[in-house]
């Protein structure tokens, strides 16, 4: 069975974090600094946020290169962060970024 785009991000990430990816329940990454939820279609990016309700750490939502615009518009003042497939950073969790 081949890895989808969703499992190729996920892993890479985990692997940049050092822990292993998550393919059940709940957040794709969680390392003791953060947690990291993988979204790949922009109708994932709403039902991914919710993935990381309830965590203290920083969240943060990773996406596609093409996405990173909209999951910037969806994390819209709320303190998740936004993290692109490679894992930099677009928008740091924490901050609430608002429209200019």
């Amino acid at each position: 069975m081949t890895d989808t785009k969703h499992d190729k991000i996920a892993k890479r990430l985990a692997q940049k974090e050092n822990v292993e990816y998550n393919k059940g329940k709940g957040p794709d990454i969680i390392t003791s600094r953060r947690v990291i939820e993988v979204a790949i279609n922009d109708t994932d990016l709403n039902e991914s946020k919710k993935q990381l309700q309830g965590f203290r750490k920083p969240r943060y939502l990773a996406t596609t290169t093409e996405n990173i615009k909209k999951a910037m518009s969806v994390t819209e003042g709320l303190k998740i962060g936004v993290m692109g497939p490679t894992g930099h950073i677009h928008k740091k969790a924490g901050s609430r970024s608002r429209k200019k």
